[in-house]
């Protein structure tokens, strides 16, 4: 089960990205870009995610992931069960959403082009 320290160990130290309580919320952001943010009891966790992709991933594995409520339909996010995701998945996800939120430059600095496994923690 995925925890919000193991999310926190992933996105520490990541250019740019800050962690803030938001209403007894863990969100984590870069400028004011949310792109990572926890339920009140920290079951659930949403994250930046590109919107013409969600559709397939919440079809492909509903008992993971959901669309978030409709009034925020219309940013690019989705929402899963934290205890459902395994940890490299979990990172692969986190460090997705950050891409999605910084400058491609500062990206790629840290991750690589899209697509590469480097990253941190990674041995590439």
């Amino acid at each position: 089960m995925a925890t919000v320290d193991e999310v926190r160990a992933v996105l520490v130290g990541l250019p740019r990205s800050s962690e803030v309580l938001v209403r007894d919320r863990v969100k984590f952001r870069v400028g004011q870009i949310v792109y990572v943010a926890f339920s009140q009891d920290e079951t659930e966790i949403g994250f930046a995610f590109p919107k013409e992709e969600r559709a397939a991933l919440v079809a492909a594995r509903p008992e993971v992931f959901f669309l978030p409520r409709e009034s925020e339909l219309r940013f690019n996010w989705v929402e899963a069960w934290l205890d459902a995701l395994d940890a490299e998945e979990l990172r692969e996800l986190l460090l997705d959403a950050w891409r999605m939120v910084v400058p491609q430059r500062v990206a790629r600095e840290v991750l690589g082009p899209p697509g590469s496994s480097r990253g941190p923690g990674s041995s590439g």
